[in-house]
């Protein structure tokens, strides 16, 4: 009798294993759902098949049921191979049905591209129908008079699905809108011109098809906020003046030092010329005797020319004095 139990108990055990078996592999529930939803799914081809390739079958045929209730006709292998290959089926198919609420030519090819694309494509139709407004940065400018101009500007954009798959972002939209504003301002004649009519700026970017190679459209651009920065022109100015300051500076220190240095080098040549004539004086008592043994000069003349040099050495010592009343008068 405990043997019997025993075996009784393990077949209801193995029962349980193969009833839960079969209702995983056959989702009796589903199948019931969709065919009450008027979605046509064959539970051995379809929802079997979906468990043995791997594929969530309720994720299939609940995002089926939505598309044929709101008017689609899509086919389950589409879906399959989507989500076979990574892409976000509740995500595509509720895009369908949003873009076919509101009149968007939007296909299951274009929105599978997108969504494998990395993008969200549902987020992408709500933003098609629902533009959306981006704030560039604070975006500095200088105009033609030196005024610095600081501003900063609201994009309305669209998805343009047409474009979705390899346009560029929101950074390239903002990049380029800020690079007209700041050819804008730099055109401008005065600061005050733009001060005074702010839309000229949104009327010269926005006329510039700044849109090209994005994924949007751009509706609308409006400046938000004009200021008033600081007086470029005149810092330019003032930095151009210490540096024309600082290059004089360094020409006058130059031409200084130019200076001193001819200076010290004349200074050297009258050291040299002076110091020749030493040389040179020194001599004079040589050649003298070397006269008087060769006869070339006598005792009288020697006489004469020592009365010469007293008489010379006289009129210098009388010169010197008034040569200096001279130079303090």
């Amino acid at each position: 009798m405990e043997a019997l139990t025993g075996f009784s108990i393990l077949i209801i055990f193995i029962g349980i294993i193969f009833l839960f078996m079969i209702l995983y592999y056959v989702p009796i529930g589903l199948f019931i759902t969709a065919y009450f939803s008027g979605v046509k799914v064959k539970i051995f081809r379809d929802l079997i098949g979906m468990r043995l390739r791997k594929v969530s079958p309720q994720v299939i045929v609940r995002n089926l049921i939505s598309a044929t209730k709101a008017g689609l006709e899509l086919n389950i292998s589409l879906l399959e191979a989507h989500y076979l290959a990574g892409g976000n089926v509740t995500n595509v198919v509720n895009a369908l049905i949003s873009a076919n609420k509101a009149n968007l030519d939007l296909g299951f090819s274009k929105a599978a591209a997108i969504d494998l694309a990395g993008r969200d494509v549902l987020e992408a139709v709500k933003m098609s129908v629902n533009p959306k407004v981006i704030e560039t940065p604070l975006v500095s400018a200088v105009a033609k008079d030196g005024i610095q101009l600081k501003a900063m500007a609201r994009i309305t954009v669209r998805t343009n699905l047409e474009r979705l798959v390899g346009g560029a972002g929101e950074q390239t939209i903002l990049a380029r809108v800020g690079e007209g504003i700041v050819s804008t301002i730099g055109s401008s004649n005065t600061h005050k011109e733009v001060l005074e009519n702010p839309d000229s700026i949104s009327k010269v970017v926005l006329s510039k098809g700044l849109d090209a190679g994005t994924a949007f459209e751009i509706l609308s651009i409006d400046i938000a906020d004009v200021d008033v920065g600081t007086n470029i022109g005149a810092i330019l100015q003032t930095d151009q003046a210490e540096a024309d300051l600082k290059v004089a500076r360094a020409k006058a220190e130059e031409r200084r030092a130019a200076a001193v240095a001819l200076e010290q080098e004349m200074t050297a040549e009258v050291a040299r010329m002076k110091a020749k004539v030493v040389e040179a004086e020194a001599e004079i008592p040589k050649a003298i005797s070397e006269a008087f043994r060769e006869g070339n000069l006598g005792v009288m003349d020697y006489y004469n020319l020592r009365n010469v040099q007293a008489d010379t050495d006289m009129r210098s010592s009388i010169a010197k004095p008034d040569e200096k009343k001279d130079k303090d008068a």
